[in-house]
């Protein structure tokens, strides 16, 4: 698998934007007050891990290995019962920048796949891109049921 250089460059920028998730999502998850919003965003960076091993892999001429769906469900979110004040404020703060980030990560990828020359890795990419935009849509479900949307 040949890259161009431009392919190359839009890959690099995209790995380092990978880690930066696999990095927010391990701090969030500790600084979370609530178990949901943990395990959202433990299971978020799973994906990111497997994102950037994809990506890596392209990168250094291997046909990446991808499967079917991730099982990654956007919509299982439920509202937090005795929320304080303060951990909600905190709570929302770490939603806004991880949405935030997944719109940034999308944009990325979307650049990524027009750019691409072949078909197989746009195809690759795009799975990706769909991933991002499911967990920008479960940060936003979470955000959304316990109101700070």
């Amino acid at each position: 698998m040949n890259l161009t250089e431009k392919e190359r460059t839009l890959l690099e920028d995209i790995k380092t934007n990978e880690q930066l998730c696999i990095d927010k999502y391990t701090k969030y998850s500790e600084q979370a007050s609530k178990k949901q919003l943990k395990d959202i965003f433990n299971e978020i960076k799973q994906a990111e891990i497997s994102h950037l091993n994809t990506v890596t892999e392209i990168l250094n001429g291997v046909d990446p290995n991808v499967g079917g769906s991730s099982g990654f469900n956007a919509c299982d979110v439920e509202k937090e019962e005795d929320y304080s004040e303060k951990d909600k404020e905190n709570d929302k703060y770490l939603c806004q920048d991880a949405l935030s980030t997944e719109k940034y990560v999308s944009g990325a990828y979307d650049t990524s796949i027009f750019e691409f020359t072949q078909a197989p890795l746009r195809n690759v990419l795009n799975g990706i891109q769909k991933a991002e935009q499911q967990h920008g849509e479960k940060i936003y479900n979470y955000m959304a049921a316990n109101g700070m949307y």
